[in-house]
């Protein structure tokens, strides 16, 4: 038989022969505060909820589902939903539909069923996804959908509680989540031994034991298995207990009492004391893992049968029972009646419209621009105020680095929402001071200085994303984004996707990156490549080449993030922080005068750099390579090449119909690529002038498919200035 069938009858048989007993050791629901109406309301909730994993997995034997992954066993989170608040963000477990249903049940007016049955079918209709995946989620009940996640939406989770008290500091009135919010984390205990997990523990621990307020529950549900695996007995608790920061609590989820108890206490102290809880649910998993795994291949018949004796819904039932709230038969028919009206709504369900078009799959990738409330204006009088000394020096010629600093200053403020955070951007100013004077002008409640992990940096960036913040999250070094990459492809980058555009999180994330970097280097200081954020949908990428375009490029991603949520990728080339000169030495060229706010021309996302009208040749490069084509520019000159240098400035997309038009009549194109020949930007750039340029003359000169060593070896993979131009006359040649 069926798992799930058999777990069905033997519920159903338990309530027709008068066998609903508690356990001995089960909490009186009057001690815990339970009273009849909200205990039987969460019961329903958890019938609802087993009817519906029973649901999903008819519909996909019949081809007309496609998720099975259910909550059955896990029902009591259901009375964690009874313990918040719907203004308390939820970041859910994929096990948590008892707990949407449940808080649905706390704002009137919906149709929870009929939601959740339209993301079963995959239909169009569906409100959170729009039919792109079943996902756990809602809008107006304050649970940004999940995937299958394993531990991924923990660092976010840390963040959105951080936001809160940063937000109280700084009295912002219009944030989503109020000043007393808490938020939630629930996730599997296979899943808190994911290292994501384990930095979000960490951190929560580590900013509370500071004193920084972090209203966050994390909620860990306790099968004791993870898919196949089995957790160690006694092993969560161990890990857990004892941990600097985060406050222990143990529940029973297979008893409804227990498991409110619980509940009620974390949301209690995390609301109370602004510090997190660890509240540590045991649950049972019955059926499997997912609608085709059949645990009997690796689980003994003992442990499936205990199992099935823990279940929630025998122990709610007798609960009911016990206390006189609801009679065995009444139980049996309010089940009966779930399923029959569940069955009827999904024949509906079936029938409502799903995604036909490629356009329509892809048109929630980019967010849906916002209209925002007028930005700060800042007077004339407020920068002297706020650069003080720097002021008599913005007349001069100044690098890239400089510059730099100097935006970020003029942006944050203009936008108080604006939030700084990374490793030793606070007083120190960054490894290249980037960010110097920001925590002296900002406090330290918007620069932020985190701890030493790129997850928790990340995820801090799209928590407060979640709560109303513009985050600026900067990455010490490109390779170390490596460590995180999952935080923007698999979080950030794919939320408005799969909330239909309802959830966004924009911000800027700022890397310092690629190579040429002189006395400091190895693989790990010098990375060259980006193949990894050119690789995710809906992300914009952006690499400056110069300082006056860095600062007019930044305040583009910031309106870019600000105005169309979007999120966005801002790489400093590091070589070129502290570079004045181009040709010779004491030249400046490679320096600026830093244009204020509304001074100079607006560089726009897909705006391409021209440098020179030769139409000999068109060198398409970025970032350093744009520094040493111009040098290669001026030696092409002597021997008569009319030459003209164009400068990507944004990777992620490229505007090809802009991009053609500066290659003009230029005959022959060379791509200059600082990148790894293999994944590089010029495979790319190759593709689109062989179908949009058949004409003209192709050549590509990228680096080698190498790391980079250290020392005066460091650019012996990497293009140069003479490399470049052995390729263009090799390319003028033909």
């Amino acid at each position: 038989m069926d798992a799930a069938q058999a777990v069905h009858e033997k519920f159903l048989a338990a309530l027709a022969g008068g066998s609903l007993a508690r356990r001995g050791d089960a909490p009186d629901p009057a001690a815990a505060g339970l009273a009849r109406a909200e205990a039987t309301d969460i019961f329903l909730s958890q019938l609802t909820s087993r009817q519906m994993d029973r649901l999903s997995r008819t519909l996909q034997a019949r081809g007309e589902g496609f998720y099975t992954i259910g909550s059955s066993g896990h029902e009591g989170n259901a009375a964690v939903a009874a313990a918040l608040r719907v203004t308390d963000m939820a970041f859910l477990h994929y096990r948590s539909n008892a707990f949407q249903l449940h808080r649905s049940r706390q704002r009137p007016g919906g149709t929870p069923t009929w939601d959740m049955l339209l993301s079963f079918a995959a239909s169009s209709d569906d409100p959170i996804s729009g039919g792109r995946h079943k996902v756990i989620g809602s809008k107006p009940l304050n649970i940004p959908p999940q995937t299958s996640t394993i531990a991924s939406h923990l660092p976010k989770a840390v963040g959105a509680a951080f936001s809160i008290g940063i937000a109280r500091r700084l009295a912002m009135t219009d944030c989503p989540l109020p000043d007393d919010a808490v938020v939630l984390a629930s996730f599997g205990d296979a899943s808190a031994n994911h290292s994501t997990a384990q930095g979000a523990f960490n951190t929560a621990g580590w900013s509370a034991f500071q004193g920084s307020p972090m209203p966050l529950i994390f909620l860990c549900e306790d099968n004791g298995i993870g898919i196949s695996t089995r957790t160690p007995t006694g092993w969560i608790e161990a890990q857990f207990e004892r941990r600097a920061g985060l406050h222990y609590i143990k529940c029973d989820g297979t008893d409804l009492v227990s498991a409110y108890a619980g509940a009620k206490e974390a949301a209690d102290y995390a609301r109370r004391t602004r510090k997190p809880a660890f509240l540590h649910m045991g649950t049972v998993r019955l059926y499997g893992h997912a609608g085709s795994d059949v645990q009997g291949a690796y689980l003994p018949k003992s442990w499936i049968e205990a199992d099935e004796a823990r279940d929630p819904l025998l122990g709610g039932a007798a609960l009911m029972a016990e206390q006189g709230w609801m009679t065995p038969a009444e139980i049996a028919d309010a089940y009966g009646e779930i399923g029959a009206t569940l069955a009827r709504q999904a024949e509906a369900a079936i029938l409502r419209p799903k995604i036909m078009t490629p356009a329509h799959v892809m048109e929630s990738l980019v967010p849906p621009k916002r209209e925002l409330v007028r930005a700060n204006t800042p007077s004339a009088e407020d920068r002297r105020a706020m650069f003080g000394s720097d002021a008599a020096q913005m007349d001069k010629p100044m690098h890239m680095a400089r510059l730099l600093s100097w935006a970020l200053a003029d942006l944050m403020l203009a936008h108080r929402e604006i939030i700084v955070a990374g490793e030793d951007v606070g007083p120190k100013g960054g490894v290249y001071n980037v960010t110097a004077k920001l925590h002296q002008r900002f406090g330290s409640a918007r620069v932020v200085n985190t701890l030493l992990d790129e997850q928790a940096i990340l995820g801090l960036a799209i928590g407060m994303a979640h709560n109303g913040f513009v985050p600026m999250p900067e990455i010490q070094f490109l390779a170390y984004v490596h460590n995180a990459e999952d935080q923007i492809r698999g979080e950030a980058a794919t939320l408005s996707f799969f909330s239909d555009g309802q959830y966004t999180n924009p911000m800027v994330i700022r890397i310092a990156g690629l190579g040429y970097q002189k006395g400091f280097g190895g693989h790990f200081h010098n990375d060259n490549s980006l193949a990894v954020f050119r690789d995710i949908p809906g992300v914009i990428l952006a690499v400056p080449s110069n300082g006056r375009d860095a600062v007019h490029m930044l305040r583009e991603c910031v309106r870019l993030a600000r105005e169309e949520q979007r999120v966005v990728v801002f790489v400093e080339p590091i070589a070129l922080y502290m570079t004045r000169d181009l040709h010779e030495e004491g030249d400046g060229l490679w320096t600026s005068i830093y244009e204020a706010p509304g001074d100079g021309a607006p560089i726009g996302l897909g705006e391409v750099g021209l440098y020179g009208d030769g139409t000999d040749l068109a060198i398409v490069t970025y970032g350093n390579g744009t520094y040493l084509s111009r040098q290669a520019e001026k030696l092409l000159a002597v021997d008569g090449v009319k030459a003209r240098v164009i400068d990507l400035r944004w990777l992620g997309p490229v505007n090809e119909d802009k991009l053609v038009a500066a290659v003009g009549e230029a005959q022959r194109i060379l791509i200059v690529d600082e990148c790894r020949i293999t994944g590089s930007q010029s495979e790319a750039l190759m593709a689109l002038f062989v179908e949009r340029t058949p004409d003209k003359a192709l050549a590509r000169l990228a680096a080698d498919d190498s790391f980079i060593p250290l020392g005066k070896a460091a650019t012996l993979t990497l293009p140069s200035r003479d490399s470049i131009v052995a390729a263009a006359k090799a390319l003028l040649a033909r």
